[in-house]
C-alpha cells in the first residue's frame, strides 16, 4: 500500500482576505444564522480536519429569500442592460483579483489541486464576463403578417425568479454558469450549494455583494437537508424557473417535483463518455488527451472520460503511451503544489469507486497501472488502468466518477460507434483518429451534446454546453445559455390605418 494513499501531511493555509471565508446564509443582502441557530461541519478531504462550521437553513429561510427574490426581481428587470452589465463586471474583476483565496478555499473543501482551482476560479470569472455582454443583445424581431394594418413584434423577457441546485465537484463554475445569465437578463436567482462544498459559494456571494448587486438578487442557502430546501425550490410558485446539475437521478425526482408548477428546467445531468482511439490515430497524443480527460479532479467530472475504446491493433500499443503518462501523477493533498492529484469527495464514494474495480477484477479484468485505495478513512485512489474490460461490466455502463480508465477494445469503425451509443446518457464524447472523413462520420453517427475530435478539454464559455438523452437538457454558456432565462413574447399591433 502506498504510504501517500494512507497519511497526508496537513498543509497549513490562510487567506490574504479572511471575510472572504463566510459561513452563514446570505438572503436579502445580508449574512444571517439559521432560525435554528443549526450548523453543519465542512471537511477537508484529504486532511479530515473541520474547516468551517456553516449555516444549515430550512424551508422558512428559503421562503424569506424566494420572496426577497420576488421583490428585487422587479426592479432589476427594469433596468437597462446596460447597468446590470456594470454590476456583472464588476463582480468579474473582484473575483480575478482574488482568486488565490478563491482557489484556496476550493482547494480546502473540495480537495482538487490548486492549479485545477486556480483554472476553475478564472473559469467562473469568465461566465460573468461573457454574459454581461451577451446580456446586452437579446434581441426581438419584427415579424411579416399578412393583414397591413398589423404589425408583429417578439419581445425577449425573463423568466422571473430562478432556483439553482449545484454540485460539489465545481463548485464555483456550476453558480456563474447559471446565475451570470440569470442576472445579465434581468432574472433573480436563489441558490443552493452542496453541503460538502459551500464555501466557494459564499465567497462568490459575499464579491457580488461588494460590486454592488442590489440585494435579494442572489441568495445563498446552504443546508444540510438538501430535501427540505430542494423541496420548497421545486413546489413554491413563485419560483419560474430550476437550473440542476448532478446525477440523473437526483434529475428525474426534481423533474418530477417541478411539474405540478410546470417550471422551466436546465439539467445538466450524468455522463457516460467515452474516448475512442482508431488506428490512424497519433498515440502519443491520444494517451494525453484521454489520461486528461480521465483524470481531470480525480476523475470526479461530468465529461471525463469513462470509456476509453481502443481499436484492437493499436490496443497493446496505446495501453502502454497511457501508462506513461499516468507514471507521472503524485497523490496527495491539493495544497502540495507538487501534488497532481487529490482526494475523492467522500470516503463513501470511495467505496462505490472500489466496488466497480472489485466488480471488474472478479469478472476477468486486470489492473495495468495504479489499483491501490486508501485504506480507514482515507480517500486517497491511485489513477488506475484496467484491461481486458468487456461491455458486460458495471464499468461500462455506470458512471465511475472517479480516476480509473477501462480500457475496451473494438474492431471496427461501426462497433466503436455503437459501443459509444449503448448507453442512456449523452453527454460529452471524444475521439481520436487521422482520417478527416471519419471524423464527421463518428462525430455525427455518436449521440452526445459535445464531442472533441482530437480534443478532449474544449470547454469555455464560448460553447453550448449540454447533454442528450439522460443526460439532460437545455444548454449553458455560449450565446444559446441566453436563451434558458428568457421568455419569448409575441405583440401583436392592430388597427394602424384607423
Amino acid at each position: 500500500m502506498s504510504q501517500a494513499l494512507q497519511e497526508t501531511a496537513r498543509v497549513d493555509w490562510s487567506l490574504n482576505d479572511p471575510s472572504l471565508l463566510r459561513t452563514q446564509a446570505y438572503i436579502n443582502g445580508e449574512w444571517v444564522d439559521a432560525d435554528s441557530g443549526k450548523t453543519f461541519k465542512v471537511y477537508n478531504p484529504a486532511t479530515h480536519e473541520v474547516v468551517a462550521e456553516v449555516a444549515d437553513v430550512g424551508v422558512d429561510e428559503t421562503r424569506r429569500a424566494i420572496d426577497a427574490a420576488a421583490v428585487a426581481q422587479k426592479a432589476w428587470a427594469a433596468k437597462p442592460a446596460m447597468e446590470r452589465s456594470v454590476v456583472l463586471r464588476k463582480w468579474n474583476d473582484l473575483i480575478l483579483e482574488n482568486l488565490e483565496d478563491l482557489a484556496i478555499l476550493m482547494t480546502v473543501e473540495q480537495g482538487k489541486i490548486l492549479a485545477e482551482a486556480r483554472g476553475e476560479v478564472a473559469y467562473a470569472a469568465s461566465f460573468i464576463e461573457w454574459f454581461a455582454e451577451e446580456g446586452k443583445r437579446v434581441y426581438g424581431d419584427v415579424l411579416p403578417l399578412p393583414q397591413t394594418d398589423r404589425r408583429g413584434i417578439v419581445i425577449k423577457q425573463p423568466v422571473g425568479v430562478c432556483a439553482a441546485i449545484t454540485p460539489w465537484n465545481f463548485p464555483a463554475a456550476m453558480l456563474t454558469r447559471k446565475v451570470a445569465p440569470a442576472l445579465a437578463v434581468g432574472c433573480s436567482m436563489i441558490a443552493k450549494p452542496p453541503h460538502e462544498t459551500p464555501l466557494s459559494m459564499t465567497a462568490l456571494a459575499e464579491l457580488a455583494h461588494r460590486a454592488g448587486l442590489p440585494a435579494g438578487l442572489l441568495n445563498v442557502l446552504p443546508t444540510s437537508t438538501a430535501k427540505v430546501v430542494g423541496d420548497e425550490l421545486c413546489s413554491n410558485p413563485t419560483v419560474r424557473k430550476l437550473t440542476f446539475t448532478g446525477s440523473t437521478k437526483v434529475g428525474k425526482l426534481l423533474t418530477r417535483q417541478c411539474a405540478d408548477t410546470l417550471k422551466r428546467l436546465s439539467m445538466e445531468l450524468g455522463g457516460n463518455a467515452p474516448v475512442i482511439v482508431f488506428d490512424d490515430a497519433d498515440l502519443e497524443l491520444a494517451a494525453k488527451g484521454a489520461a486528461a480527460s480521465k483524470y481531470r479532479n480525480s476523475g470526479q467530472t461530468c465529461i471525463c472520460a469513462n470509456r476509453i475504446l481502443v481499436q484492437d491493433t493499436i490496443y497493446d500499443e496505446f495501453v502502454a503511451e497511457l501508462k506513461k503518462v499516468v507514471g507521472t501523477y503524485k497523490v496527495g493533498n491539493g495544497l502540495d503544489e507538487s501534488v497532481t492529484h487529490g482526494p475523492i469527495i467522500t470516503r463513501k464514494a470511495l467505496e462505490d469507486i472500489k466496488a466497480l474495480v472489485d466488480d471488474a477484477v472478479g469478472h476477468g479484468a486486470t489492473v495495468a497501472a495504479g489499483g491501490e485505495f486508501g485504506e480507514g478513512d482515507s480517500q486517497f485512489v491511485e489513477p488506475t488502468i484496467l484491461c481486458n474490460v468487456n461491455p458486460d461490466m458495471r464499468v461500462f455502463k455506470e458512471e465511475i466518477f472517479g480516476p480509473i480508465a477501462p480500457i475496451f477494445k473494438f474492431s471496427t469503425e461501426e462497433e466503436a460507434i455503437a459501443m459509444a451509443n449503448d448507453t442512456e446518457f449523452g453527454l460529452a464524447a471524444y475521439l481520436y483518429t487521422g482520417d478527416q472523413g471519419r471524423s464527421w462520420r463518428v462525430a455525427e453517427g455518436i449521440e452526445y451534446g459535445m464531442v472533441g475530435v482530437n480534443e478532449s478539454l474544449f470547454t469555455s464559455q464560448y460553447i453550448p454546453f449540454g447533454g442528450v438523452k439522460e443526460s439532460g437538457q437545455g444548454r449553458e454558456g455560449s450565446r444559446y445559455g441566453i436563451d434558458e432565462y428568457v421568455e419569448t413574447k409575441f405583440i401583436c399591433l392592430g388597427n394602424l390605418d384607423a
